[in-house]
């Protein structure tokens, strides 16, 4: 008996999205700010597969599953990189000592 690849990479998925909803929530918040640059660093690299992934394909056709789920992939990691240092700039200004 042979798994199907699609519910293999489907289970996969469902269970780092639970993995990942344990490993967030139980960070305490003084760890924050370096999981954030982790993830801005994990971010950049899914990036560099993104442009591979736009990239890809016959020079024949403009638009394939794959150039669309680059793009998508380069715009998603894009905005998570900067919300991320946003944050993090925001974390870092709460530590700060205020002048009187």
């Amino acid at each position: 008996m042979e798994i199907d690849p699609f519910i293999f990479r489907l289970s996969i998925f469902i269970l780092s999205i639970f993995v990942g909803y344990y490993v967030v929530w139980s960070v305490t918040p003084s760890l924050h700010t370096p999981l954030m640059s982790v993830t801005n660093a994990i971010s950049s690299v899914i990036i560099v597969g993104a442009i591979i992934a736009a990239l890809a394909g016959a020079s024949e056709t403009t638009f394939e599953t794959s150039n669309i789920f680059g793009f998508l992939a380069i715009t998603l990691a894009a905005v998570n990189i900067f919300g991320g240092f946003l944050v993090t700039q925001r974390m870092l200004q709460m530590y700060k000592k205020k002048k009187k």
